[in-house]
């Protein structure tokens, strides 16, 4: 059976994390999305541990249930250290199938120092080999994967803190690190690209801060809903798919300095340098150029293709799995209605449409575009389907600014406006 797994989230003990992100909420809006098993965020945090501890149903197979919704415990954690003479800082998720496991863990770590308590997604002072030498020895099977690998400040291979290669960072772990998350700003074929990736599973999740972020990435994995399923899907590629943000929108796909508002393509770094035009400052440089220094391979040598259906594959590698690029169905119903999406007129549509057509991810992949026209009307119809179609325009994101997506441009809507004012 096929699964779709968000297994890269956080709760309300997260710094900048909304405080709504409880069990019950998560659960909800887990069915809202289409998601079957969520990760909990945070599971080393002790007034979340024991939070979740009181209110999961166990299961028999590693997994934890709350109203019909499978959870897994996991956390990501910031490892913080010097090697190399480079300060490193990579951001690493880790899943457990136990609370045992998960207690024994917060247990070790806190007597080497570690402070668990103020922020869900702790600081480490320890290397990402002296985690995984800890992590391995508590619990043998659990699962740490690399998070938004190429984010500039806080990945395995960001352009300010990480390294080259994977095995630079993990060490002699390296063969039990089983996947990589892509993060925001990338996406699977830029994956593709890197040779030191080519035994990884490719994965993605939403990092969500909030509840309605949730599902904006997941991953559909091809096994059964059990922790060592999941663990054998992840070391030996089955995955089915995942469901992509257009990395564009990424807060750091392209480089750039928000604050003198200078933004660079990766053509146009090389043309220019990596020195900011105002400050003389060094540019955060972004995803995009990461990956092409990084790059083994073209994207034409990759054979990118894309079926009738979106989805996107490589002709060079049939067995790596597929993805598509979405929208959030919130963002689309607040560009139809020409609001934002924290508006109520948003929200109460967003619920009443997920209820109708069972979830999001129906929505916005499967149910006919005829069948969503005459629930949601024309305008929201004809944006699910330029999404579906990629007919979008996009500002990309840089240095910690999100991207900017529009399904209609400025001369569509004048005209649809001056229409509108002729009755």
């Amino acid at each position: 059976m096929a699964y779709v797994a968000d297994l890269h989230i956080h709760s309300r003990f997260s710094r900048a994390c909304s405080s709504a992100l409880n069990i019950p909420n998560l659960s909800l809006w887990a069915k809202y999305k289409g998601i079957d098993l969520m990760g909990t965020g945070d599971c080393l945090h002790p007034l979340w541990q024991t939070e979740l501890k009181s209110v999961l149903k166990k299961e028999q197979d590693g997994f934890f249930e709350f109203e019909g919704v499978k959870f897994v415990l996991t956390t990501e954690v910031a490892c913080i250290y010097s090697e190399g003479g480079k300060v490193r800082r990579i951001h690493t998720l880790i899943m457990l199938p136990s609370f045992e496991s998960a207690i024994n863990l917060s247990s070790v770590l806190t007597k080497k120092g570690m402070n668990l308590s103020s922020d869900g997604r702790p600081i480490l002072g320890l290397s990402t080999k002296a985690l995984c030498e800890i992590v391995f020895q508590i619990e043998p099977g659990a699962l740490i994967i690399p998070a938004h690998i190429f984010t500039p400040w806080f990945s395995l291979f960001g352009s300010e803190s990480g390294y080259d290669l994977l095995e630079d960072c993990f060490g002699e772990f390296s063969d039990q690190i089983y996947a990589i998350e892509t993060g925001l700003s990338s996406e699977p074929a830029m994956n593709w690209r890197i040779k030191d990736l080519d035994k990884k599973s490719i994965v993605s999740f939403s990092d969500a801060h909030s509840l309605p972020r949730l599902g904006r990435e997941v991953t559909i994995m091809g096994g059964n809903l059990t922790f060592d399923s999941l663990r054998y899907d992840l070391k030996n590629q089955n995955i089915v798919g995942t469901i992509e943000f257009f990395p564009e929108e990424g807060k750091y796909h392209y480089s750039g300095h928000r604050s003198c508002g200078i933004v660079y393509s990766p053509k146009e770094l090389k043309e220019k340098g990596e020195i900011c035009p105002k400050c003389k400052r060094r540019l955060t440089v972004g995803v995009m150029t990461r990956v092409e220094d990084l790059a083994d391979r073209s994207s034409d040598e990759i054979g990118v293709m894309s079926d009738k259906e979106g989805i996107i594959k490589s002709k060079e590698f049939p067995k790596r799995s597929g993805f598509r690029m979405l929208v959030q169905l919130e963002e689309i119903l607040a560009e139809a209605f020409n609001t934002s999406v924290s508006t109520q007129k948003v929200k109460n549509e967003y619920v009443r449409l997920v209820k109708t057509f069972d979830n999001e991810l129906m929505i916005l992949t499967k149910r006919k575009i005829e069948e969503i026209a005459k629930v949601a009307g024309e305008k929201v119809a004809e944006g699910v389907k330029r999404v579906r179609e990629g007919k979008l325009k996009i500002k990309p994101g840089f240095d910690n600014t999100y991207g900017v997506v529009k399904i209609w441009d400025k001369e569509e809507k004048s005209v649809e406006e001056a229409q509108i004012s002729m009755f």
